[in-house]
């Protein structure tokens, strides 16, 4: 099993930077994939970005394509998601998630309990 807490949500102005972070306990955390989505209010559970276990491949969502970047440190056991130029429409509860690979947020076996994202324009 795998406990997950995400930190580095905040407010931050239109075109700013924030880097989340996922820290997991638990000792199988480098066999998971690991994701991140965003949850907007009124709106659906959204995929951001993925990354398998072992940091070897990532892939995005068009929205934050080239403007964010996932990574892993598995002796830590944390993963994080770097986000570059941000705009308001970023704004969101951001969650981290373990599980199998997809952007499918239904196919996540473990969740945090997010950091809200804030971008003022």
């Amino acid at each position: 099993q795998v406990q997950l807490v995400e930190s580095g949500g905040g407010l931050v102005q239109a075109g700013g930077s924030l880097r989340l972070s996922c820290a997991a306990s638990g000792r199988t955390f480098s066999s998971y994939d690991m994701g991140w989505f965003r949850q907007a209010p009124g709106k659906a559970r959204e995929f951001v970005a993925i990354i398998t276990w072992s940091g070897g491949t990532t892939y995005y969502a068009d929205p934050v394509k080239g403007r964010s970047a996932i990574s892993r440190h598995n002796a830590n056991n944390t993963v994080y998601l770097q986000m570059n130029s941000l705009k308001p429409e970023d704004t969101a509860v951001y969650y981290c998630a373990a599980g199998r690979p997809s952007t499918n947020w239904r196919q996540y076996d473990y969740w945090g309990q997010g950091t809200q994202v804030t971008v003022s324009s």
